[in-house]
C-alpha cells in the first residue's frame, strides 16, 4: 500500500521535496532550496546537477524520519532536455528567459503551427519549446545530432530515477507548439523538424515507469522497489485534485513564479493569443482553456524589501482615492503584453497602501485571465497568493464569483501525489470568500478596467 509519497516538485524560482500522506492529504515534510540559473555555459541553464544533488539527500533525510513509499515528479513547464544514447545530456538544459532565443524569431515564425491547431501562443524568449528546440537545433547542431531523445522536464527527472524514458501531455501539451490538444498527437512542427523519431514515447502522468534504480536505492536508504510515476507539470498538478472531485464549472487559479489561470466547464469563448491565453492539456488529456500573467515574479519586484503589512484603514484610503497600479510590470506575456506598468493617484501612499495596491492589481489581473477563458462557477487560489486576503477579496469582488482560498501550502504537491493513489480524492478545502458588499470594492475594480481599456 502506497502511503508516503515523495514529490519532486521544481518551480522556476524554487524547488522542493514534499512528503505527502496520502491518508491525510497534506503535506507532512518538506525541504527546499533555491533553483537559480547557471550562467557558466553557452547560455544560461538549469544546474541540473545541483537539483539531482538537493533531491538525492532529501530523500535521504526524509526517508530517515518517514518510510517513502513512492516518488512522483511535478515542475514548471517550457521547458525540454536533449539526452543521448547514455542519458546524459547532449545540450545544456536551456533556461525558457533567455532572450537569446529570439535572435532566430523570423525564421521560427515561418515553421511553426498556428494557434488553432495547437492552441499555443507565439511567446517571447524560449516560452515555447519549439523556438528553443529550433535554436539550439541551429546554433550547436553537432550537439544536437547526438540527442537520441527529447524530455519534458517531470520526465527528465524520471529517466534520472528509473532509466525509462517517456513524455507526457500535460508538459507536451502546455504553450509548447509541439502538440496537437485536438488530436491527442504531436504537431505538424514536429514532423516539420524530424523531431518525432526523438520524442520519448508518451506516458499517462500515473503510470509506473519503474522502480529507482538499483545505485540510487543505495545512496538513499530507499527500497530497492520503490516505484517512480510519470509525473506532470505544475499547473495541471494544482487543477488535478479538482477535476477529481469538483462539479463544473469552477476555475482554478495555481500561484508561483506564474499565475495560472484554468476554466473547466466554463462559458464558451474565443481565446486571443495576442493576450497570452492558450490551452492547457489537463492529467486526463482534455483541452483546457488557460491564461496567465508573471504574478509571482511581479509581487517578488513590486514588494522587494518592503513591508508586507497593511490595515483596514490602509485598504479604505486605497479604495476611496482608487489609487491604481495599472498593467505590466513584466511585460512580454499576459493579458496586457505590451503595456507598462503605471501608478494613478499613488502619491503620498503609505507602505500598507502600496501593498494593498499590488494585491489589488495582481487580483484584477488575475480576473481579466479569469474572463478570457470564460471562467465560470467558483474560483479556488492554490499556491501563495492563497494566503493573501485582499487579493482574495478584490478577486471575488471583480468576478462577483466566490473564491475559495485553498488551505494547502501548495496544490502541486498534492496533485502530483493523487498519481500514486488508487482512487483517491480531494475535497476543496478553504475559506470561502463572496464579493464584498461594500460597494466601494466593485467600483475600484470597474475603475482599474476601464483604466486598462484606455
Amino acid at each position: 500500500m502506497i502511503r508516503h509519497v515523495a514529490v519532486v516538485d521544481i518551480g522556476k524560482t524554487n524547488a522542493k521535496l514534499a512528503l505527502v500522506d496520502l491518508e491525510r492529504m497534506a503535506e507532512i515534510a518538506v525541504r527546499r532550496t533555491a533553483n537559480a540559473v547557471a550562467t557558466d555555459g553557452p547560455y544560461p541553464r538549469h544546474d541540473v546537477e545541483r537539483l539531482w544533488a538537493f533531491i538525492l539527500n532529501s530523500l535521504c533525510v526524509l526517508h530517515r524520519e518517514q518510510r517513502i513509499d513512492a516518488i512522483s515528479i511535478t515542475t514548471h513547464g517550457a521547458t525540454a532536455v536533449l539526452v543521448d544514447a547514455e542519458s546524459r545530456l547532449a545540450l545544456p538544459v536551456i533556461d525558457y528567459e533567455f532572450a537569446g532565443i529570439d535572435e532566430l524569431a523570423q525564421d521560427y515564425d515561418a515553421v511553426r503551427p498556428p494557434f488553432a491547431e495547437t492552441g499555443t501562443p507565439r511567446l517571447p524568449a524560449g516560452l515555447n519549446i519549439g523556438a528553443q528546440l529550433c535554436w539550439q537545433q541551429k546554433r550547436f547542431p553537432a550537439e544536437f545530432a547526438h540527442a537520441a531523445a527529447i524530455l519534458m522536464y517531470p520526465q527528465y527527472w524520471a529517466l534520472r530515477l528509473t532509466g525509462v524514458a517517456a513524455n507526457e501531455v500535460t508538459s507536451l501539451g502546455c504553450h509548447t507548439d509541439l502538440w496537437n490538444p485536438w488530436q491527442a498527437d504531436y504537431s505538424s512542427l514536429v514532423d516539420k523538424m524530424g523531431w518525432r523519431r526523438l520524442m520519448a514515447p508518451v506516458r499517462p502522468a500515473k503510470d509506473r515507469l519503474g522502480p529507482i534504480l538499483p545505485a540510487i536505492a543505495r545512496q538513499t536508504g530507499l527500497d530497492p522497489q520503490t516505484p517512480v510515476f510519470c509525473g506532470l507539470h505544475d499547473s495541471n498538478a494544482s487543477l488535478l485534485p479538482h477535476l477529481l472531485s469538483d462539479r463544473p464549472p469552477f476555475s482554478v487559479v495555481s500561484t508561483g513564479t506564474w499565475v495560472v489561470s484554468m476554466a473547466v466547464g466554463g462559458r464558451k469563448v474565443e481565446l486571443d493569443p495576442a493576450r497570452d491565453t492558450l490551452v492547457n492539456v489537463n492529467a486526463l488529456g482534455d483541452p483546457v482553456p488557460s491564461a496567465r500573467f508573471m504574478g509571482g515574479r511581479e509581487f517578488s519586484l513590486l514588494t522587494d524589501r518592503q513591508p508586507q503589512e497593511w490595515t483596514e484603514a490602509d485598504v479604505a484610503a486605497v479604495l476611496a482615492r482608487q489609487v491604481l497600479l495599472l498593467p505590466s510590470t513584466q511585460q512580454g506575456s499576459g493579458p496586457f503584453p505590451h503595456r507598462a506598468a503605471q501608478w494613478r493617484n499613488a502619491e503620498a501612499s503609505s507602505p500598507g497602501q502600496r501593498f494593498a495596491t499590488v494585491s489589488f492589481y495582481l487580483a484584477l489581473m488575475t480576473a481579466t485571465c479569469l474572463e478570457l477563458i470564460g471562467g465560470d462557477g467558483p474560483t479556488t487560489v492554490e499556491g501563495p497568493f492563497a494566503q493573501n486576503r485582499l487579493f482574495i477579496r478584490m478577486l471575488a469582488a471583480a468576478t462577483g464569483r466566490p473564491v475559495i482560498a485553498s488551505q494547502t501550502s501548495t496544490g502541486t504537491s498534492i496533485g502530483a501525489a493523487l498519481l500514486a493513489s488508487r482512487g483517491a480524492t480531494v475535497m476543496s478545502k478553504g475559506e470561502r470568500t463572496g464579493a464584498p458588499a461594500e460597494r466601494a470594492w466593485s467600483d475600484y475594480a470597474r475603475a482599474w478596467q476601464q483604466a486598462v481599456k484606455l
